[in-house]
């Protein structure tokens, strides 16, 4: 008797302590056992303030339980789990709440109640789930942003629906390193494990460049590369999720820039290099150079009598010899070099690496291709000729861009003087000069 009164209060302190709420009663719902959370939950639904059967507590918010039970076929087992109660704010005192309830069916004269406060869990789970739709909803609208899950080696394993619509690439690049979407050599097996090292070591990578669509073409895209935070849950799988991937195609934002560089850097009826840009590529050559000697040449043109031109035929047809001039310029000269319109009708070419023979050649081959063509403008047909300047820096002169213009300035200067429609360099000869480094500026 000792043993079996010991064991009926350790299970009567069980029930009581236990973290939910327990209630057994009898088939009817007579209420025989209760514990303080279960009599906590259930007191503000009894009707008339007393706690005394378990179907008549919840019949206003759980209607037909008692028939439930009474249909139950078997003589004991579970007739529902987990059956979700919700109570209005006014059942709860203002505070809206879920109850979790399960009903056991012990033997034919008895039943077993479980009740679980999950407000908490259940809008925790309600709240997930609506930050998933949306965040799906974003990543499946934005028609810019692909995400990608790829292993621990680089292989893509999953990816989103914006991933065909940005890359064109569908379910056949399963197990593809991520690499197919760069260019031939762009992306090398071990840079791949760099930007994977790199992301583990940070928590991201990223980079920016031309990449690969499924058609061959590319775009202009950035890659960030992160990775997951429960990638360990999946163990040493070599093929499971590790990292996430997400490109997004920002061509429209280059396109943009693009456009804002070359408002910047490009003379707008030309459209060579403007004044700024010739003067930062300027700067930049002789920094190179300074750090591996080598020559830099400076050829200046100038449109000769280009003021009579706009006198007689108009500002328009002036714009139109200019323009003509420019395309020239661009036939003669390499892509290396940097071909400016400085302001009006003067022009400047640098060139990298060039000694003052081949720089003669270049200005002498440019005043020729000119001197054979004719300008359309309002039904008149318009023949210029150009003059030029030379001036080189040789790999052991030291000197600034300012000293070559100006030597540049004075080899223009005499080519002017000796009858326009001429090519000259500058020498040392022409020091004498100095004291008026811009006439041929305004000389025509």
């Amino acid at each position: 008797m000792e043993s079996l009164r010991a064991e009926h209060e350790a299970l009567m302190q069980f029930l009581y302590l236990a973290p939910v709420g327990l209630v057994q009663a009898g088939i009817d719902g007579e209420i025989v056992m209760i514990n303080p959370i279960s009599a906590q939950l259930l007191m503000p639904l009894s009707p008339d303030g007393c706690l005394t059967n378990l179907f008549t507590a919840l019949e206003g918010v759980a209607p037909g339980l008692r028939l439930q039970c009474a249909q139950y076929p078997q003589p004991n087992g579970m007739v529902f789990e987990g059956l979700h109660i919700h109570l209005r704010a006014e059942e709860r005192r203002g505070v809206p709440q879920i109850l979790s309830f399960t009903l056991l069916k012990l033997d034919e004269a008895r039943i077993m109640a479980v009740i679980q406060d999950v407000t908490a869990e259940v809008r925790r789970e309600r709240q997930l789930r609506q930050s998933d739709a949306w965040l799906n909803a974003i990543l499946t609208r934005i028609s810019d942003y692909a995400l990608a899950a790829i292993d621990r080696e680089g292989r893509l394993c999953d990816w989103n629906d914006s991933i065909a619509r940005v890359t064109g690439f569908g379910e056949h690049i399963v197990g593809s390193p991520y690499s197919i979407f760069y260019p031939p050599d762009a992306m090398t097996g071990e840079h791949l494990l760099d930007r994977l090292r790199e992301a583990d070591a940070n928590g991201w990578s990223m980079d920016e460049g031309l990449r690969l669509r499924a058609d061959g073409s590319q775009f202009w895209c950035s890659a960030l590369i992160a990775p997951l935070p429960d990638r360990e849950a999946f163990g040493d799988d070599p093929s499971a999720p590790a990292y996430c991937l997400i490109l997004r195609d920002i061509s429209d934002k280059r396109a943009a820039t693009e456009k804002r560089r070359q408002a910047a850097f490009c003379d707008h009826l030309t459209s060579l290099a403007n004044r700024r840009a010739f003067f930062e590529a300027a700067e930049l050559e002789l920094e190179r150079a300074a750090h591996t000697p080598r020559s830099l040449a400076l050829i200046v043109f100038d449109a000769d009598h280009f003021k009579q031109v706009n006198d007689r035929y108009g500002h328009p047809a002036g714009d139109r010899v200019l323009c003509d001039l420019a395309n020239v310029l661009r036939d003669t000269f390499r892509a290396v070099d940097t071909v400016a319109r400085l302001g009006g009708e003067e022009f400047a070419v640098l060139l990298p690496s060039t000694g003052i023979d081949q720089a003669l050649a270049s200005a002498e081959r440019l005043r020729l291709a000119v001197s054979t063509r004719l300008v359309a403008a309002d039904g008149a047909e318009i023949a210029y000729t150009v003059s030029a300047g030379v001036a080189v820096l040789d790999a052991t002169a030291e000197g600034n861009i300012d000293l070559l213009i100006k030597r540049a300035d004075e080899a223009l200067y005499i080519a002017k003087a000796q009858g326009r429609n001429r090519v000259a360099s500058w020498t040392p000869e022409l020091t004498h000069h100095a004291d008026t480094p811009q006439r041929s500026r305004h000389a025509g």
